[in-house]
């Protein structure tokens, strides 16, 4: 055999490993599905369920050995946050949120996000306020659900908080507390996600985390 077709054959064989370890990525990065947390009853003076919520800037090796420096969400079930970002809530009820802000801002590109919609009241209480819009540059993420009308602003914690989170768990941490309630409707699957470009890192801060299930964008289903 020649040497171009030893240098061939060659091209062609680490040509088809990178090809191999590509579609092996792709598929478990396609088929990797965030466990399904189900919102808890709510209390016996209320109707409906409680989902409880917070945000960090970065999930940290515990909850994220992959990718441990990416910003996520994370719910509480049974006293104890995991994270996952797939919910379930019943059909025709009133699901109410409480939401701990642990990350700074990042600011709105698109101010409209910065109005409060699709909430009971049109409002959302933040450290104990109700506010139907916050400043856009002080927002950190958002909570929104296209298809059920329903766009929530998190203002984000100010650079000069004391003892600010690293990375999750965040408990003890400074942070915003925000809560807000919305209807649900019929049964269905309705897509979540944050509209503030917070990955660093990539480009427009609108990779990674932005478009990885688990982390800052996930499913809701109303059952």
């Amino acid at each position: 055999m020649s040497l171009f077709a030893k240098k061939l054959v060659a091209v062609i064989a680490a040509v088809l490993v990178v090809g191999a370890l590509i579609t092996l990525y792709i598929a478990d990065w396609a088929t990797s599905f965030p466990k399904e947390i189900a919102a808890s009853t709510a209390p016996a003076n209320s109707e409906g369920a409680n989902l409880t919520l917070e945000t960090v800037a970065s999930a940290g090796p515990k909850y994220s050995p992959r990718h441990p420096d990416w910003v996520s969400y994370l719910v509480r079930r049974g006293g104890q946050w995991v994270r996952s970002t797939d919910y379930t809530v019943p059909a025709n009820s009133v699901v109410h949120v409480t939401l701990y802000q642990f990350d700074g801002a990042s600011g709105l590109r698109n101010p409209f996000l910065a109005q409060v919609q699709g909430t009971v009241g049109g409002t959302e209480v933040v450290d104990g306020k109700a506010v139907n819009s916050i400043d856009p540059e002080e927002a950190s993420h958002t909570f929104v659900v296209p298809e059920l009308g329903v766009f929530v602003p998190l203002p984000g914690v100010p650079e000069e908080a004391k003892n600010q989170c690293e990375f999750a768990p965040c408990e003890g941490s400074a942070h915003r507390t925000i809560t807000f309630s919305f209807h649900t409707g019929g049964k269905g699957r309705f897509r979540w996600q944050c509209f503030v470009p917070c990955a660093a890192g990539w480009f427009l801060g609108n990779g990674g985390p932005m478009q990885t299930l688990g982390y800052m964008d996930g499913f809701i289903d109303v059952v």
